[in-house]
């Protein structure tokens, strides 16, 4: 199986992308569904998925959905 090395914030950047355009497309999701399938998806660590919870928590109380 090949991998290629990117950058890690490559990566993350195609992560958010990845899991904005989910819940974008499927508002009814759970986010933390979208969050597991990202992890498997693109092989996330503790570390990274840690910081994909952290940016939505911080975009959902800029928007009122605490």
């Amino acid at each position: 199986m090949s991998q290629t090395m990117q950058p890690p914030g490559d990566k993350m950047k195609k992560v958010l992308i990845w899991v904005s355009d989910i819940l974008a497309e499927h508002p009814g999701k759970k986010r933390m569904d979208v969050f597991r399938e990202a992890q498997v998806r693109f092989d996330l660590s503790p570390l990274e998925c840690e910081f994909l919870d952290s940016h939505f928590a911080k975009e959902d109380i800029a928007k009122g959905r605490l």
